[in-house]
C-alpha cells in the first residue's frame, strides 16, 4: 500500500483529503426506524452506533459482517459479533440489537439486514447506515440500489481526517481503502451493485495519482476488497 517506509508526501495527503471529503456525505441526522452498523476493521462504528442509540436516533440496530482477511485477528468471532459485544458494554440493550454474522460484502450487509429486520416484524421506512467515514457514499449508493423503498441516511464517527487517521494508527491503510472506495464508486454501477455517483474531475484525478503512487492494496481485483473483503462488492 504505497511504498512501505516512505513518508507520505504533502501532495498525497492533499489528494487523500479530496477523497475524504468526497466520500463522506455529512447527512443531517434525524430519528430513523432502524439502523445498520456495517462491519469493518473499525470498532468506532459500534461506538458511534451506541452513542446514536442513546440519543434516540433509532430503536433497533443490525450489526452486520463476518470475518475477512483484515479483521480475522482483530475480531476472531466476526465483526458483527464483536460490534454487538462492544455496543452492549456501552449500554445498548440486547433486545435492541440484531446480528448478521455472515455478510462478506456491502451488498450482503444490506440484503441480510433487510431480511433480519423483516423476520423481526420490522419493515422500516427509514434506515440509518453507520459506517467508517469514508464508506458513507458507497454504502448509501449500495443501499439505495438494493433497498429502494426506504429513506437511507448515513452517519459515521464525527472526526476530521487527521484525528481519524490517528485513531486508526495507519494512514497508508486509510488512504488505500479510500482509493478502493473511489474505484468501486466509479466501476460498480455498471455491474448493478450501486447507483451511479457524480465524481468530480479533481477527485478522479486524485484517485489516479494515489493509485499511481502505489496505494492499490484495496483495488478492485486485488486479493481483498475495500473493506478487507473479497473485491466483488
Amino acid at each position: 500500500m504505497g511504498q512501505p517506509g516512505r513518508a507520505i508526501t504533502a501532495r498525497e495527503r492533499d489528494d487523500a483529503l479530496l477523497l475524504w471529503h468526497y466520500l463522506r456525505l455529512d447527512h443531517a441526522l434525524r430519528p430513523c426506524d432502524a439502523a445498520v452498523g456495517l462491519g469493518s476493521h473499525d470498532l468506532g462504528v459500534a461506538t458511534h452506533a451506541a452513542e446514536l442509540y442513546h440519543r434516540g436516533m433509532f430503536p433497533v440496530i443490525v450489526f452486520t459482517g463476518g470475518s475477512s482477511p483484515t479483521t480475522r485477528d482483530r475480531f476472531p468471532r466476526g465483526e458483527a459479533v464483536h460490534y454487538r459485544e462492544h455496543a452492549l458494554a456501552l449500554g445498548v440493550p440486547a433486545a435492541a440489537v440484531l446480528v448478521d454474522p455472515d455478510a462478506t460484502n456491502t451488498g450482503a450487509n444490506i440484503v441480510n439486514s433487510r431480511a433480519l429486520l423483516a423476520a423481526a416484524g420490522r419493515r422500516p421506512a427509514s434506515v440509518l447506515l453507520i459506517s467508517k467515514p469514508y464508506a458513507e457514499r458507497r454504502s448509501h449508493a449500495t443501499a439505495t440500489r438494493l433497498w429502494p423503498e426506504v429513506e437511507v441516511l448515513c452517519s459515521s464517527t464525527p472526526l476530521d481526517y487527521g484525528p481519524y487517521v490517528r485513531s486508526i494508527g495507519d494512514e497508508r491503510l486509510v488512504i488505500g481503502m479510500m482509493v478502493g472506495e473511489l474505484q468501486r464508486i466509479i466501476e460498480y454501477p455498471a455491474r448493478g451493485f450501486t447507483l451511479p455517483q457524480d465524481v468530480p474531475a479533481e477527485v478522479a484525478a486524485a484517485g489516479d495519482r494515489l493509485r499511481s503512487a502505489g496505494f492499490v492494496s484495496r483495488a478492485v481485483g486485488a486479493s481483498a476488497g475495500s473493506d478487507g473483503r473479497p473485491s466483488r462488492m
